[in-house]
């Protein structure tokens, strides 16, 4: 199996992800990919608590990423990773990660970012890292939660 889908939210396990995506994907195990996340031992903690005690979770620095989710045992697993941004998940495809699609479910505004969705708030460079992703054939998918309608970010990203 590995990993069943790739979400770029930036609020990493929440509602959405705990209640939408971890039972409709029927993963056993979150894989969140953030160097911030995987220095604080309080958040961590937190993940842990949010997500139903069937479910595991690894919090792992971007640098360690790609090697552990290529792993031999991640194959047995079924995987959700998040990724606070596109940055992280342009860095784990660059590092070797297969993957085929990603879900941009959630990049909220902050000073000098422009709406693209309903909540997808981009500056730059996130612009630029989405764009590479899709230029190395990547699907880019927005969407909430798993009923929402499909959004192809890709075309947004172009302006079509």
């Amino acid at each position: 199996m590995g990993v069943t889908l790739l979400r770029v939210d930036d609020r990493l396990i929440h509602g959405q992800v705990v209640e939408g995506w971890v039972p409709y994907l029927k993963v056993d195990l979150v894989v969140v990919v953030s160097d911030a996340a995987a220095a604080d031992e309080i958040q961590t903690a937190l993940m842990k608590m949010a997500l139903p005690s069937s479910v595991g979770l690894l919090v792992l620095p971007v640098a360690e990423a790609a090697a552990s989710l290529a792993s031999p045992q991640m194959a047995a697993r079924k995987a959700l990773v998040l990724v606070p941004g596109p940055a992280e998940a342009l860095a784990l495809v660059e590092k070797g990660l297969k993957i085929d699609r990603i879900n941009v479910g959630g990049l909220h505004y902050t000073v000098g970012k422009v709406q693209l969705g309903r909540a997808l708030f981009l500056d730059e460079k996130d612009r630029l890292a989405l764009r590479a992703l899709a230029a190395k054939g990547v699907r880019l998918e927005g969407r909430a939660l798993p009923g929402d309608a499909e959004e192809d970010l890709t075309a947004a990203l172009e302006g079509r």
